[in-house]
């Protein structure tokens, strides 16, 4: 019971303990944790500015790094558009290449069929005079083997050479 309710003995000894106490925290102890509590609570802020400060820089590099990738994508964009421009010329290049080979085959096809023809009807024409001739000859023997005849053929011959 004698802590609910104190002596004053107790309560000076008390006192002078606390005070005791006190100068003694005062004295050696308040300063240095005063002193931590301050270099604690510098630490904290150069943290928090070096987190918004390192927060600012991401937000930079991240833009950054961003623009970087829009750049590469319109770079990459751009590639594909020449190369299919190229492709597409190419293709075109080898599109009339290929129709020129394909006319100039055709033409000396055209020639060449041109050329036979021509081989082939001076060919009739020369079997054609040929045979023409043997049967003339063959005619002419036929008609002249008689002396009459011959001599009427003779007649003929000379009255048309006076008449023209």
């Amino acid at each position: 019971m004698e802590l609910v309710s104190p002596s004053f003995g107790l309560f000076f000894w008390m006192t002078i303990s606390f005070g005791l106490l006190l100068f003694v925290l005062g004295r050696y102890a308040w300063k240095p944790v005063m002193k931590a509590l301050k270099h604690r609570e510098q630490r904290i802020d150069e943290a928090i500015h070096e987190a918004d400060r390192t927060r600012e820089e991401m937000k930079q590099l991240k833009s950054k790094h961003e623009e970087l990738l829009k750049q590469a994508q319109e770079e990459r964009e751009a590639i594909l558009r020449e190369a299919r421009h190229i492709k597409e010329a190419i293709i075109e290049e080898a599109k009339a290449k290929a129709n020129e080979e394909a006319d100039r085959i055709v033409e000396n096809a055209k020639e060449r069929i041109h050329f036979e023809k021509m081989a082939a009807m001076t060919e009739l024409k020369n079997q054609l005079a040929q045979l023409s001739i043997q049967i003339a000859e063959k005619l002419i023997k036929e008609e002249l083997s008689k002396d009459d005849n011959q001599k009427a053929l003779m007649d003929k011959l000379i009255g048309e050479v006076t008449f023209n």
